[in-house]
């Protein structure tokens, strides 16, 4: 999920003078704003910050509008006159909702790109938001603090819900490609790094791509994609294995028929899909939901196989990895799923009904089973910790697993703030929230004009922020989180099975975290 509500900044000591940039050159800090950057497309014009150079809203791909709906992204127009960019373009086509704005606009390809003040050049790390692939946006994430840390941040727009994953028969494109458009997207937005980042001072050579939730599933795509090999050399997900068995093509176009069909279009013809109104696209995601959500399709060319059966298997780009989840993640999620849809937080007479249909009759008495209600804790939080180790922390660890067994280099964490502020205007629980889903976020991207719905940072909490930016930073230098001369985070092997706990005053490894989340439960029965 995305990082909510908007950032507020106060823009503060923008030069009057630009010029453009060249590698040999820099500021040095003598005040000289070196703003107006030479891309492929023409010069953009940004804007200078007391701590970095910002350019908002650059276009990476031409506007996917008119026949270009539905379709692998196209280059972005030449521009002849500098192209002033200092605000954010607008968010990609999505409904209201706690993790992303709501907006009208399938005109929504553009990047943002912040640097730091000095030489260069620098790493780079590109940002993939979250929302489920139906909400997000790039601008709700202020990268001060990571490019404080030395650098370069890129964070994207991408086509979502039936806009971005929506697969049709009528609609796939001649090399076979259909309905991943918002992965194409990405790879469009990386493509656009390799190309025009060295003018930003960034090195086009030492790229890191992370992104959480959706925005983690998007990584771990573009890392099992054959189309995306050599766009970056480092990953780190975020809360991103929830969805490791992807649906067929054939499943999707399935869905993508009905979802013609509900949409008005039962002739099922490319140019009725055409010609369909944005508000009537996002009225009717529901019917390409799979198991509740939008996910993308193997297709057979950007994803050729599922995730699960790349990592397992070797099949994928073998760059080093950061991958995580958090203590608590469906905390948050279940007040959406059903805390809302019912009233109330889930009762001990609703948990049997619930557990059966999120498990099925057949697995789901075994799940009740072995995960009776006890009363140390509430039906909601026995739930929540239910499918958060079956559906985010185990399956994380069988990525960790996989990635290692097949050469792959690993780091693993888990978030595990129990007290994380709680940034999402939404009703309080009995038991709180823990590390709930997104929690991280705003340890990542710690920013003074992030607007809080509950407390800011303490001061243990600010220093754990601080180590996880450093990490984080020194991750995307290096391809190693631990900064030279420290060895606090070891890579991941089978041998020890070891996980970074990243709690406030108690950065430790573990080796306890598969019984913690019951892991070989769910590795028995097969989920």
């Amino acid at each position: 999920m995305n990082f909510p509500g908007r950032i507020v900044r106060a823009v503060l000591a923008v030069s009057s003078v630009s010029m453009v940039f060249v590698l040999s050159g820099c500021d040095g800090g003598s005040g000289i704003s070196e703003n107006t950057v030479q891309t492929d497309k023409g010069v953009v014009i940004g804007y200078g910050t007391p701590t970095m150079h910002e350019f908002l809203g650059i276009p990476y791909a031409a506007p996917p509008v008119g026949p270009l709906r539905w379709q692998p992204p196209q280059p972005a127009a030449a521009w002849s006159q500098p192209l002033t960019v200092t605000s954010f373009a607008p968010h990609c086509a999505q409904t209201a909702s706690i993790f992303g704005t709501a907006s009208s606009s399938e005109d929504c390809l553009y990047l943002n790109v912040y640097t730091p003040y000095g030489f260069g050049p620098f790493p780079v790390m590109v940002w993939i938001h979250g929302g489920a692939f139906v909400a997000g946006e790039s601008d709700s994430y202020d990268p001060t603090a990571l490019v404080g840390s030395g650098v370069v941040v890129v964070t994207l727009n991408y086509r979502l819900g039936p806009l971005g994953f929506l697969a049709h028969p009528a609609l796939a494109a001649a090399n076979g490609t259909a309905g991943n458009y918002g992965l194409m997207d990405q790879q469009a937005a990386l493509e656009w790094v390799k190309t025009n980042i060295a003018a930003f001072r960034g090195d086009p050579a030492n790229v890191t791509l992370f992104g959480e939730s959706a925005g983690g599933l998007s990584t771990h795509s573009q890392i099992v994609s054959p189309l995306a090999s050599g766009l970056f050399q480092k990953a780190i997900v975020e809360s991103g294995a929830y969805a490791l068995q992807l649906p067929t093509l054939a499943a999707a176009e399935t869905l993508g028929q009905s979802f013609a069909t509900a949409a008005g279009c039962s002739n099922q013809t490319a140019a009725c899909l055409l010609a369909l109104p944005v508000a009537t696209i996002l009225a009717n995601a529901g019917t390409i939901l799979v198991g509740g959500q939008i996910l993308p399709a193997v297709d057979g060319v950007l994803l050729p196989m599922t995730l699960q059966a790349a990592f397992t298997s070797g099949a994928f780009n073998k760059v080093p990895m950061i991958e995580g989840t958090n203590q608590h993640e469906y905390s948050l999620l279940s007040v959406v799923a059903i805390d809302e849809q019912l009233g109330h937080q889930l009762s001990a007479s609703e948990y049997p009904g619930y557990i059966n249909a999120f498990f099925g009759t057949t697995l789901g008495p075994v799940v009740q089973t072995n995960f009776p209600l006890t009363p140390s804790y509430t039906p909601a939080w026995t739930y929540d910790d239910v499918i958060t180790d079956a559906v985010f922390s185990c399956k994380g660890r069988s990525v960790t697993q996989n990635v290692t067994a097949q050469g792959g280099v690993v780091y693993s964490y888990e978030f595990a703030d129990a007290n994380a502020p709680v940034v999402y205007n939404v009703p309080s629980r009995t038991d709180g929230f823990g590390a709930y889903h997104a929690s991280e976020l705003q340890y990542v991207f710690p920013s003074i004009y992030t607007i809080y719905h509950g407390a800011p940072l303490t001061a243990t909490q600010t220093a754990l922020s601080t180590q996880m930016v450093i990490f984080w930073s020194q991750f995307a230098k290096t391809g190693n989180p631990n900064p030279s001369g420290s060895s606090v985070w070891p890579a991941y092997s089978a041998a020890n099975d070891t996980t970074l706990t990243l709690a406030p005053g108690a950065i430790a490894t573990t080796t306890g975290f598969a019984a913690e989340h019951a892991c070989a439960f769910w590795t028995q029965v097969g989920f």
